[in-house]
């Protein structure tokens, strides 16, 4: 393996240092090598690229936005037993503060002020590109497929973001519930579910918004620059989106809420909407995890329900 490193980085120094370290998906290890130090995760999955190109992209366009730090990504490495191995500039991090939700803020807003700013101008989208390497986006999804954990996520293009939360979030993630489990009472919450989400969002106005896409207490740091956040799975959605997980597991205080808050303030149902968004991650969770989270994502669905 770090032969395959050293000849696809063309450096001659490629000296691991710190402990190696990793979760449930991938491992990852710091090296030295002749441009500096780098971070390399390694996944033997067998669609270990596919998630580490959606992880890559999402970091390439959370960068163009300068509103947030995150790791320079530097390559895509197969391995040739399979799996794959992604390098990325590496960050001396440490536990984050109340910075991050101003400048999480900053990055859901990103793509409305860029509309707002075309607007004024007077400019078409077509107009604009030229001149900038942001362009606005008026739909919900994402160039490429991500991976949030190792499921991958279907991110295609839909003008209409419950339509998109439902079909490519919701019904993706209870199919594979379907397909492990055939858990009964979950498909009967969910034929009666998918009828009311729409409700939830009336007399809302969603922009897409860039979004981390997984922005739990375990994917945020800083360092002496400020925050900084990594491992994404990117898409524009929702902000409200990005909340839910955040609230969920703790690890982000009440002064990164408010300093979110302080720019987008919560709209009307922004509770009710959380926990749809949380219903999300609950079965995301089953599915990596388990049925231990059965009683969390049946609970949940039950609660939106009344």
């Amino acid at each position: 393996m770090e032969k395959i490193l050293k000849t696809e980085l063309k450096t001659s120094v490629l000296k691991a240092f710190g402990s190696s370290g990793g979760g449930y998906i991938s491992q990852g290890q710091g090296y030295e090598t002749d441009s500096g130090r780098v971070f390399v995760k390694i996944s033997h999955k067998p669609k270990a690229r596919k998630m580490f190109e959606g992880e890559m992209a999402s970091l390439e366009a959370i960068q163009k936005t300068n509103t947030v730090r995150v790791p320079q990504p530097i390559k895509v490495i197969d391995l040739p037993g399979g799996g794959a191995m992604f390098v990325m500039e590496y960050l001396k991090m440490k536990h984050l503060n109340r910075h991050l939700g101003e400048q999480m803020a900053d990055l859901h807003l990103y793509n409305q002020k860029l509309g707002e700013k075309l607007r004024k101008e007077g400019n078409t989208i077509g107009k604009g590109a030229g001149h900038s390497e942001s362009h606005y986006v008026d739909k919900f999804g994402f160039h490429t497929a991500t991976c949030c954990g190792y499921i991958p996520q279907v991110n295609e293009w839909q003008s209409d973001w419950p339509s998109f939360f439902i079909r490519h979030r919701l019904q993706a993630q209870l199919d594979l519930i379907e397909k492990d489990y055939g858990d009964r009472e979950a498909r009967e919450l969910w034929s009666q579910l998918k009828l009311k989400i729409p409700e939830m969002f009336c007399d809302v106005e969603i922009v897409p918004a860039l979004l981390h896409g997984d922005l739990w207490a375990g994917n945020v740091a800083e360092d002496d620059s400020g925050p900084i956040i990594f491992d994404p799975a990117s898409f524009y959605g929702h902000s409200e989106f990005e909340l839910a997980i955040a609230g969920m597991f703790g690890g982000f205080s009440s002064c990164f809420f408010s300093a979110y808050h302080s720019k987008i303030p919560k709209a009307p149902g922004f509770e009710k909407r959380n926990k749809l968004y949380q219903l999300f991650n609950y079965i995301n969770h089953w599915n990596h995890f388990g049925t231990g989270y059965r009683g969390s994502t049946l609970n949940v669905m039950r609660k939106l329900l009344k």
